[in-house]
């Protein structure tokens, strides 16, 4: 552990008090409204949501009560979470991309009191729900604009951000914040974070500030965090991901955040700021992938030449530390950084960054690789909802791509010697699964966190095998890890999704789904004439552009795991074909019964 980080015993809005008081006037938010970028000091954070905080008391929430947000990443969300806080409530987020009846399972089941919307489109969903959601009373609305009418009932029931914020400001003297600041503890819980619900019903984490507390060294060691980090929020706040580098680290460490306009300007945002720091989920980084891509086929001629002559000449420098590179290598990365990689890495807005990670999900080793050598620091981290974030990943000068590092501060690990399953033990393991006592007994054992992941060591870093669930045995009796041969496939920016096909089978099989928008671009190149998704699969030509990406990865795959069949999925999967969690996580069961008759066709 870094020796000068010393946390105090102080819960997140005891620390954002803190924060207001020791660095008043220091920026700790910037907003981004119709272009201009707004600043927001510590002293001002921490007095609006105290604001809204008391003005959630004043419309009956009581200590302890659930306040629900469905919205994009703004300071109306932090805003909201913190005063929750500041008043011995309890936070709940809900993806703004979740179908009504998503929405009405997590609020129901969470018990929410009082839910706050960003706009009509989510108020809608609520009040669609509102039947199936009795201890539902409030709803607050961030932007009234092009709110339809309401009935009596619902517009009773209906109040503005605005409003609560102003009413809470009325009650003038803050001492009754100071007061429940005084009584809460870090076993006291701050969040419920629900779980993506890939196999099943999502499932309600209680987050406490002790685990806010126990996982927040490790984060800011590993990653090299301090007051001067800068970061963009654009990643759901509802997952544990977004919330460690947009609530957790900079209320502790006293460092800046960055709300963009959208999450659809995320480019244009990073390149406007140049963070310090920049997370993305392994499906952002395939689609900066494939970005680049589509713009070296625009290109084309020397330029294409160029890229290609760069990227081979500085591929082994991927995992070398640059203080171990040679003065022969420094000068080769230098030419071609300012002859091109220096353009690439101001095209994704990732110039200033000092690191970059990726989590959440398995990401394709190639696309790691990628970012590596056109000189994005780019490491590979590992957490879950219930270790309440990043519990390990690469060090920055020490990247073996494939692995996702080694432990970091805090935590005690092991691994099943016979599963594999990966355990882990420290502050950071939740407190247990809302009303669901049965599976906190089975994920927590003795204080020991079972994460259902299969990992094993590999000169001294971790490799996270596969889920444990989802290892699959051939009809031959060979045990297979299809994130393995998924990773391998989708490493190319042609391929978006593969989901293998193998359990009880005699061979391996595939449907893959193409990056329409790459394969298009591609497709354009060839002179081939397409319409939509579904008449660009099906040309002969692209069937033989993926049959050709799956010999590639299948020579990098031991011949049990190699593919021998795919099917070509004609559309794309989808959150509201229950296809896909609002992570984007795939939804195996779902998708094996959704193409069933495919799948069948693979093996006739």
């Amino acid at each position: 552990m870094n020796p000068t980080l010393q946390l105090p015993e102080s819960t997140l809005p005891q620390m954002l008090r803190e924060r207001a008081r020791s660095d008043a006037q220091r920026i700790a938010i910037r907003q981004k409204d119709f272009g201009i970028w707004k600043p927001f000091t510590w002293a001002s954070y921490y007095e609006r949501a105290s604001h809204f905080g008391m003005g959630l008391r004043c419309i009956g929430l009581g200590a302890g009560g659930h306040v629900g947000v469905i919205a994009e990443n703004r300071i109306e969300w932090v805003l909201t979470q913190m005063g929750t806080g500041l008043v011995g409530g309890i936070t709940v987020g809900v993806y703004p991309t979740s179908p009504t009846p998503e929405v009405a399972y997590v609020v129901g089941h969470a018990d929410i009191e009082v839910m706050v919307c960003e706009d009509q489109e989510q108020t809608d969903k609520l009040l669609e729900a509102l039947p199936n959601l009795p201890k539902l009373r409030k709803i607050i609305v961030m932007e009234t604009k092009g709110l339809r009418s309401f009935t009596p009932e619902q517009r009773a029931m209906i109040v503005t951000f605005e409003e609560v914020e102003q009413l809470g400001a009325q009650q003038g003297d803050l001492q009754w914040i100071d007061t429940a600041l005084k009584v809460q503890t870090l076993n006291d819980i701050g969040l419920m974070i629900y779980t993506s619900g890939s196999t099943g019903k999502p499932k309600g984490a209680m987050i406490s500030y002790r685990n806010i507390r126990g996982v927040v060294p490790g984060i800011v060691q590993r990653l090299h965090m301090h007051a001067g980090t800068t970061h963009l929020s654009y990643l759901p706040l509802c997952h544990v991901a977004e919330q460690m580098l947009t609530t957790f680290c900079p209320i502790y460490l006293g460092s800046q955040v960055n709300f963009g306009e959208s999450i659809r300007t995320v480019q244009e945002d990073l390149r406007e700021i140049a963070p310090s720091m920049f997370l993305g989920v392994p499906r952002i980084w395939e689609k900066l992938h494939s970005s680049i891509s589509i713009k070296m086929q625009e290109t084309g001629g020397w330029r294409q030449r160029l890229f290609d002559r760069a990227f081979a000449a500085c591929a082994p420098l991927a995992e070398k530390a640059r203080s171990k590179w040679t003065m022969g290598e420094r000068l080769r990365f230098g030419t071609y950084y300012w002859l091109i990689l220096r353009s690439l890495q101001n095209f994704i807005g990732l110039r200033e960054a000092q690191v970059a990670l990726t989590g959440a999900a398995p990401i394709p080793p190639d696309v790691v690789r990628f970012f590596r050598v056109i000189g994005v620091p780019l490491i590979e981290v590992y957490g879950l909802t219930e270790s309440t974030g990043m519990v390990t990943g690469h060090e920055l000068n020490h990247v073996q791509i494939g692995t996702v590092g080694i432990p970091t501060v805090g935590v005690t690990h092991r691994i099943d010697p016979v599963t594999g399953e990966f355990q882990i033990h420290g502050d950071m393991v939740f407190t247990g699964y809302y009303k669901n006592p049965e599976a906190t007994a089975q994920t927590v054992q003795d204080g020991w966190l079972h994460t259902g992941d299969v990992a094993r060591e590999e000169n001294g870093q971790f490799k996270i095998v596969d889920r444990l669930k989802d290892i699959m045995i051939t009809a031959g009796g060979k045990n297979l890890t299809p994130s393995e041969i998924e990773n391998t496939m989708k490493g190319s920016p042609y391929i978006k999704e593969c989901i293998v096909v193998a359990d009880g089978r005699k061979f391996v099989s595939a449907l893959i789904q193409i990056d329409y928008e790459t394969v298009g671009k591609w497709a354009e190149t060839q002179r081939i004439a397409f319409t939509h998704f579904r008449s660009l699969v099906e040309d002969e030509r692209v069937r033989q552009l993926i049959d050709g990406v799956i010999a590639q990865g299948n020579a990098r795959l031991a011949q049990v795991s190699q593919i021998r069949k795919f099917h070509l999925l004609t559309k794309e999967l989808d959150h509201d074909d229950g296809e896909v969690t609002a992570t984007m996580k795939v939804r195996r069961s779902s998708i094996y019964k959704t193409y069933a008759p495919e799948i069948e066709a693979l093996y006739y």
